[in-house]
């Protein structure tokens, strides 16, 4: 889509009945060695807060977990973390119910990556989520990946590839696009914007979305490290999180 503004157009037309559903790491951050210092680029707080005043509601739904994502974000915008295990919406905050039994599980894979993991490999435990980094050591890669699929075999687990990492998540039927179906239901309109395979499934649900008439707008924040799938499917593209805010900007 060469010109933005009319992508836009319907959203800015009706912004009650508009759903502004955002990435995090990728998008609204920038992808860093350690994932603990992620943090939003300058000027997206306000950004967010003036979305989140004039549109139907901003939701940015991310593989990180809520307690992380609550030190980042303004309390104006909803928050469904783990990918839709967990959340906070309308000040309440939630956890899917058939996850809990997972929490030991995840324990016990986190201890095991420590101990017998491919040596230089980043252990994240989220609660109900485990993320094996190999940013600072591109050579493991395929070690990471071999292990995260053992360990996935071993606990019952689901072995997911992100950037430079693969993620360990209980199966439990809940993604991106699970959460856009679920918190987007009677919307008009629909952005999402990501920029990474995990994304996919988001951009799934705006399929579902538009065949039911909704106007729907598939973002991709690119980099050198944006999957060829989430482009090819794109409606726009954007670069980087700057280049996310700049066009975020225009619906204000």
């Amino acid at each position: 889509m060469a010109d933005w503004d009319e992508g836009l157009a319907p959203f800015r037309d009706d912004p009650a009945g508009s759903r502004i559903v955002l990435d995090f790491d990728g998008s609204l951050s920038p992808i860093v060695e350690d994932p603990a210092t992620a943090a939003p680029v300058d000027g997206a707080t306000d950004l967010l807060i003036g979305l989140a005043n004039r549109y139907g509601e901003v939701v940015v739904v991310s593989g990180r977990p809520v307690d992380f994502l609550t030190k980042h974000l303004p309390v104006e915008v909803s928050i469904a973390g783990l990918y839709g295990l967990e959340g906070l919406r309308r000040g309440e905050r939630w956890e899917h119910p058939n996850s809990g039994a997972w929490r030991e599980v995840m324990e016990d894979v986190a201890v095991t990556a420590r101990s017998v993991g491919p040596p230089g490999m980043l252990v994240e435990p989220k609660g109900l989520s485990i993320t094996l980094h190999y940013r600072t050591r591109p050579e493991i890669g395929d070690e990471v990946v071999a292990f995260a699929k053992a360990q996935a075999e071993r606990s019952g687990l689901e072995a997911r590839p992100a950037k430079m990492s693969m993620e360990l998540q209980p199966p439990i039927e809940t993604d991106k696009g699970t959460v856009i179906d679920e918190w987007c239901a009677g919307a008009g309109h629909v952005l999402f914007a990501g920029d990474d395979l995990g994304d996919l499934p988001a951009f799934d649900a705006l399929d579902r979305l538009a065949r039911r008439g909704v106007d729907t707008l598939r973002v991709a924040v690119t980099s050198d490290e944006t999957p060829d799938e989430l482009l090819a499917r794109a409606d726009v593209t954007v670069s980087g999180p700057v280049g996310l805010l700049t066009f975020l900007h225009r619906l204000l």
